[in-house]
């Protein structure tokens, strides 16, 4: 198995950011770890025309500023001009909201852990047969906690990621639903904290996350 994907079936959490400069992500990721966080997706941002460029550098700077057991891989991507940039600058992991089989197939022969998006049984099926290390169930909280637990019950065998709707209050029901791992990053590195290089906070939210996660998987 992946060491990204062990990671994070082991800690059942993830935490994403999107836009941070690397300034910021010098400060952000360092109090996430402290905190106890082990898996961090930086995401690129499509509606910046220089999105591949800066994506490179976001990931590199939270490659160098991550603890020695991190993992960091890159979110939101699309192409495969994506998935080379995240793999020069040292992501471990490849994250998207969709199923591409290119970008996929591409991520595999490059030895990143793949877990691309998907909703339906039929496109969660297919993009396991087709490689997937995990599928991200996205968007998670549009179709409520029944549909989740009645995804679970034909595909007991592929390990699911929840992103969309995730909390503190939300993550027990996630998992009482059969999900294995969740994804989260407006709920911890809040924009407002992140301006304020408030980093003692952001790691506290962290904490107030993980701790959520230790009580639900009792």
């Amino acid at each position: 198995m992946n060491k990204a994907v062990e990671i994070l079936l082991e800690k059942r959490l993830m935490i994403l950011e999107r836009g941070a400069s690397v300034e910021d992500l010098q400060g952000i990721v360092p109090a996430l770890y402290e905190a106890g966080i082990r898996v961090f997706e930086v995401t690129f941002s499509p509606m910046d025309p220089e999105m591949v460029k800066h994506g490179r550098e976001q990931i590199a700077a939270a490659v160098r500023a991550a603890g020695p057991d991190m993992v960091v891989g890159a979110g939101t991507v699309l192409s495969l001009e994506q998935v080379h940039a995240a793999y020069e600058a040292g992501a471990q992991f490849i994250v998207s909201p969709h199923s591409d089989p290119e970008v996929l197939k591409e991520s595999k022969r490059l030895g990143l852990a793949v877990m691309p998006g998907a909703l339906t049984p039929t496109e969660i099926v297919m993009a396991y047969n087709a490689g997937a290390d995990m599928v991200k169930v996205f968007p998670a909280d549009s179709m409520g906690m029944g549909y989740l637990r009645n995804l679970r019950g034909p595909l007991p065998h592929i390990p699911l990621l929840a992103t969309g709707g995730v909390n503190p209050d939300s993550i027990p029901l996630f998992f009482e639903a059969g999900i294995n791992a969740v994804g989260t990053g407006i709920t911890v590195v809040k924009p407002e904290l992140v301006k304020a290089k408030n980093y003692a906070e952001i790691s506290r939210l962290a904490r107030v996350h993980i701790e959520a996660i230790a009580k639900a998987s009792k």
